[in-house]
């Protein structure tokens, strides 16, 4: 072997190496991710994201992938016709917005992710929250000046059926869900968000991990007079300063506060703006995000 090869080569070695001890730790684990943002719409960061859950894939975890697709359903209803509006961070969901949706969701969003996905191999099976009873919800409606505010068909989750993605693990495959759910108590469906379906499917999952993909470096410390981000904090930590984020960075925030406070071992928020950024969080010590852990967590490195 030349000289060269070897100086090359070497490097490589050491860093698969280097991913040794999280491969070990995170072998046969579930971890939940959830893709949104700029992720979602950039060839080059769509193509890397599906490399790296692949890659998570045959590295011995088990990824399920959770998407909603606001640009792209403001774009349909757009061209139907619809205004979107939004009313306490949340799109209201008129019935014939809900069939747009539903559509963008499950057949346009979903069908692009689990084909760049199964160029891999055939790995990916969509499903949304109807299938096989994965998401049940009822009516949301939001509070805005101490009034309930009706904004049409936007579900709070009552309820989780892991079969379906279990039997889909079990079975070595990519589960991606598209964030809609069955109605509880009438024949419909309803939109739910998207960061909320995930951590609630990572608890329900018994996950290791929750990742929520965003356009953002992490939770900033004291924004917008800093751009330091707080790399790890507790569920009590995050809690109180739950009242004081963005309104887009609150449902990301409480699914991570829910996850951990429902069985996840570390929720995170990365930026999912920076190639490989899935890959970056879990195989190395130069973690991109901020870390929500459980409170008695605390101590641990």
């Amino acid at each position: 072997m030349s000289t060269t090869r070897k100086h090359t080569a070497l490097p490589k070695a050491q860093i698969l190496i280097e991913a040794l001890p999280w491969l070990v730790r995170h072998n046969g684990k579930t971890v939940v991710i959830k893709f949104g943002g700029n992720a979602m719409i950039d060839e080059q960061l769509k193509a890397a994201f599906a490399q790296d859950v692949v890659f998570l894939h045959h590295a011995g975890l088990k990824p399920v992938v959770v998407h909603g697709g606001g640009p792209q359903i403001s774009a349909a209803l757009d061209q139907h016709g619809i205004v979107s509006e939004f009313k306490a961070g949340l799109r209201v969901t008129t019935e014939d917005a809900m069939d747009v949706v539903r559509m963008v969701l499950a057949g346009q969003v979903q069908r692009e992710l689990v084909g760049l996905l199964n160029q891999h191999g055939p790995l990916a099976v969509g499903l949304t929250g109807e299938d096989a009873h994965t998401i049940t919800a009822t009516k949301h409606q939001p509070e805005i000046d101490g009034e309930l505010v009706d904004i049409g068909r936007v579900g709070e989750i009552t309820d989780i059926d892991t079969g379906a993605i279990e039997a889909l693990l079990a079975d070595g495959r990519i589960p991606v869900v598209s964030s809609i759910a069955r109605s509880q108590d009438d024949g419909h469906v309803y939109n739910v968000n998207a960061d909320t379906a995930a951590a609630a499917l990572a608890a329900a999952l018994g996950a290791e991990t929750l990742m929520v993909l965003t356009d953002v470096e992490g939770l900033y410390e004291d924004w917008p007079n800093s751009d330091e981000v707080i790399s790890r904090l507790t569920a009590s930590q995050l809690e109180k300063l739950l009242p004081e984020l963005s309104s887009g960075m609150v449902p990301k925030m409480e699914g991570c506060l829910h996850a951990v406070r429902g069985g996840v071992t570390t929720a995170r928020v990365i930026d999912g703006r920076v190639q490989h950024s899935i890959l970056l969080e879990i195989f190395t010590d130069e973690g991109i995000g901020t870390m929500v852990v459980p409170d008695e967590h605390e101590g641990e490195s």
